[in-house]
């Protein structure tokens, strides 16, 4: 099976927003944090510094994820999401992979990222490719947050 990893192009954008829901209302519920970024994610991710890409099989969107900027050497990892009829093909290992080649490219020093210990799956590839457990903030912006992941890259 032929994945490709595209940029963001507004099109996507309610790709990107349907793919996130839907693993959201999946596992959790839908934040106030979640529907600024994805009802406006060009504005709210592109336009200050961030990346948003998608796999592609053939003609068909079956993942996204997006890097958004803390600082000018670390960014965060996050909205990573795979359409639940493509699970299980190692779609999201693909963009992990890609996301910490184009993270190396643009000489980033870290990724960091927050997720949920009921991600048994995620939580075991994110180890898997490097990423290590980290004191995470009191106050973080999603609820559903309650580990924090970082790679030294």
């Amino acid at each position: 099976m032929s994945i490709k990893i595209i940029p963001f192009k507004p099109t996507h954008a309610p790709i990107f927003k349907e793919l996130n829901h839907k693993w959201i209302e999946q596992y959790f519920s839908v934040e106030p944090m979640d529907i600024y970024l994805l009802e406006n994610c060009k504005e709210h991710i592109i336009d200050k510094g961030g990346y948003i890409f998608f796999a592609k099989k053939e003609d068909t969107i079956t993942g996204c994820f997006a890097l958004l900027p803390v600082n000018n050497t670390t960014f965060e990892l996050g909205k990573m999401a795979v359409s639940s009829e493509f699970q299980g093909l190692k779609i999201g290992q693909k963009m992990l992979s890609f996301a910490i080649e184009f993270a190396k490219e643009k000489a980033l020093e870290t990724l960091i990222l927050y997720s949920s210990t009921k991600l048994d799956n995620a939580l075991h590839i994110y180890k898997k490719f490097g990423f290590k457990e980290v004191p995470i903030e009191k106050h973080v912006e999603y609820a559903r947050s309650d580990i924090k992941m970082q790679l030294t890259l």
